[in-house]
């Protein structure tokens, strides 16, 4: 059973509204999402309990709240399948050399409307499918999304070997992560 209640609290940097949601949960969980702040908390949680989280973390809302505001949508033109599978392709084409002399074989590319990932990598079947919103994207950012997943195929994981391939092939991958965070998949 879960309780949701629509909540307001006064902080030093100014009046939040968030939705209390308590439930089956051990622990609290206070996200910023679409510019909603949301609390999740243990059943027997009280307002006045959560308020006080609420406001503990008023600093770190606010500044949530800004970076998802100052965040510009990502200039999706819809563009055909085709031409996305071209512009992805490049991207493919750009970054492989990067992996190639690492024994990486070239993996087949396959495209998806994402809600939530750029791309993932399937390293077992030896493909890669990005997000066809990445077409609409600078190239040096397609680029990094295409060496990410590259790079899974020499680490499954994003542990310290995956983070030391992608320093060693692309050392500004931390900038171009930061650049690409400006866009949101819709």
């Amino acid at each position: 059973m879960v309780n949701d209640q629509l909540r307001t609290v006064q902080t030093p940097e100014g009046t939040v509204c968030y939705t209390l949601s308590c439930k089956r949960v051990k622990n609290w969980n206070l996200r910023v999402k679409d510019r909603l702040v949301l609390l999740s908390a243990p059943m027997r949680t009280g307002g006045a309990a959560a308020d006080e989280f609420v406001r503990s973390r008023a600093q770190w809302i606010f500044r949530a709240l800004a970076r998802q505001q100052s965040m510009e949508k990502l200039p999706l033109e819809q563009l055909p399948r085709d031409r996305c599978m071209r512009i992805l392709s490049r991207a493919v084409e750009r970054t492989y050399p990067l992996v190639a002399p690492l024994g990486v074989t070239r993996p087949e590319v396959r495209l998806r409307s994402m809600r939530s990932q750029w791309g993932n990598c399937h390293y077992l079947q030896g493909y890669i499918t990005l997000n066809m919103a990445l077409a609409s994207c600078p190239e040096p950012l397609q680029d990094y999304v295409v060496l990410h997943e590259l790079a899974h195929f020499l680490h499954h994981d994003h542990g310290q070997g995956f983070y030391g391939v992608m320093d060693r092939l692309m050392p500004d991958w931390k900038q171009r992560r930061k650049a690409l965070k400006q866009y949101r998949i819709e």
